[in-house]
């Protein structure tokens, strides 16, 4: 595959990294159109991700599973975007910054912390700010009701490598249902200020590679049918 430009959301890699946090849940890819975002992520790995289904934040979504040294494991990668079969414009959705974005990028990742209560207490009390904890679902394809709460809203850190926590309850993990797959070899993050990020990222419990940069990416190293591709 041939590399792509530092401005564009995926590029080849020859980095094998094993970073990944366990209390990783997903890492999202968004955009201002779906479509778009699920051939840019087809174009990159070589799979296809598969419908998810819709929100009532006027979003739809695509899934990817992630698999570690072959096997499944409670990661995914969420392609999202506005509902391509809904009324809500692109312009109007704050959801991962897509009213905002002219192309597809990840836009920040979830965990879930083994106590999300306490998890989200703990932040706050070392003053990172995650937002409320509210509800959320998704229609699948199939009409099935998934359900879960997470943090988010206005007060959240606008750093998108900052993530939000979630909790899927009664919920499986979409990770680990019926999905293409792909292996995740790493995550990492470049920011500009590693060690205050690194600081929060000790408040949340989150063990994850930090290198110096001038602006803020996440980048996923996945194996692609070519080799590594980095996801950024």
């Amino acid at each position: 595959m041939t590399s792509t430009s530092t401005s564009t959301s995926t590029s080849t890699s020859t980095s094998t990294s094993t970073s990944v946090p366990d209390v990783l849940d997903h890492i999202i890819f968004a955009g201002p159109d779906l479509a778009e975002a699920v051939d840019a992520v087809e174009v990159g790995t070589g799979v296809r991700a598969a419908p998810g289904g819709t929100h009532p934040t006027g979003t739809a979504n695509a899934l990817i599973a992630f698999t570690r040294g072959g096997q499944r494991v409670p990661h995914y990668l969420e392609v999202i975007g506005p509902d391509p079969h809904g009324d809500t414009p692109a312009s109007a959705i704050s959801t991962f910054g897509i009213a905002s974005r002219t192309t597809p990028a990840v836009a920040t990742f979830a965990i879930h912390p083994g106590d999300f209560v306490a998890a989200a207490a703990r932040a706050a009390q070392a003053g990172v700010s995650l937002g409320e904890i509210r509800p959320l679902s998704r229609r699948t394809p199939a009409g099935e009701l998934l359900q879960w709460r997470l943090t988010r809203g206005e007060d959240r850190d606008p750093d998108p490598a900052v993530p939000f926590l979630i909790d899927w309850g009664a919920t499986t993990q979409p990770g680990l249902g019926d999905l293409p797959t792909v292996e995740l070899l790493g995550l990492r993050i470049e920011h500009p200020e590693p060690a205050a990020l690194a600081a929060k990222y000790a408040a949340l419990e989150v063990e994850l590679e930090v290198v110096p940069a001038t602006q803020v990416a996440i980048v996923a190293t996945v194996q692609g049918p070519d080799g590594p591709v980095e996801l950024r």
